[in-house]
């Protein structure tokens, strides 16, 4: 596990394909790198893509530490924009904590998102120490790392060997802030989920399922693969699924009914 990612896996991506944009968002502790798979993938597939690299990843854990949701979430909103000017129809996706950040874009930004790819999302957590965050990540800077939760031999997603606390305390801000809002999401939802995760507990799928206003949502459980699913032993089921959902969502047709629903319901 690296302490500090190395600067080609690090680097954000972007690639100019067609009208059909997708934004992938990377998660905590994370960088491009656990995405980069997907985002060749989609690229070959002749989207254009955007895979930023968020404030305070890529570069080390005490930065990160310096940074807040309110500067991850700019970061993506600005990708989406910078999308939303180039292409026809958008589809935003996120790993973890990216997923977070795609279903607080989608409750935001709704209208300018064609539909939404979750792996593994979080929106809480049910460690008794969180609770103690307030007053802990004043006293103790970082706890041990979380990266890699891979199946599969051999991978490594270059994350921190840390997990900084001040920037814990900041997602555990941003979760309550998107939990408030999931009813918001209308958008059509692919949501992929790992039936062993060590990082994220069940319960975060059970509860954004639970409340996201979308009525076209499908679930797809991960049998063979960790948290870090998209550089996992099923990658290319994630891959596969995406590439499907992106084009139906996307399709002219789909995209005018979409416009339709939104407008009698405004």
């Amino acid at each position: 596990m690296a302490s500090s990612p190395d600067r080609e896996s690090s680097r954000p991506f972007r690639h100019p394909g067609g009208d059909v944009g997708v934004l992938l968002c990377h998660g905590f502790t994370g960088n491009p790198s656990s995405l980069r798979p997907w985002a060749d993938r989609l690229a070959a597939e002749g989207f254009t893509v955007e895979l930023p690299l968020l404030p305070g990843h890529g570069t080390t854990w005490q930065q990160m530490n310096r940074t807040t949701f309110d500067d991850w979430l700019g970061a993506v909103s600005s990708s989406l924009s910078d999308l939303n000017a180039r292409c026809r129809s958008v589809v935003v996706a996120g790993l973890s904590m990216g997923g977070t950040l795609t279903l607080r874009l989608a409750e935001l930004h709704g209208n300018s998102i064609a539909g939404i790819v979750l792996v593994n999302p979080s929106v809480l957590s049910l460690r008794k120490e969180l609770k103690l965050l307030p007053v802990l990540k004043h006293l103790v800077p970082s706890l041990k790392g979380i990266a890699d939760d891979i199946a599969a031999p051999g991978r490594s997603e270059f994350g921190y060997d840390r997990t900084p606390l001040k920037a814990v305390d900041a997602l555990r801000k941003g979760w309550a802030s998107t939990r408030t809002d999931l009813a918001r999401v209308t958008a059509p939802v692919l949501l992929l989920r790992s039936r062993i995760d060590h990082v994220v507990e069940p319960e975060n799928s059970t509860e954004i399922l639970a409340r996201i206003g979308s009525t076209d949502v499908t679930e797809i459980v991960l049998e063979r693969s960790y948290h870090v699913a998209t550089l996992d032993h099923d990658a290319e089921l994630i891959f596969d699924s995406s590439v499907e959902f992106v084009r139906r969502v996307t399709h002219p047709s789909a995209v005018a009914g979409q416009n339709a629903s939104e407008e009698q319901t405004t």
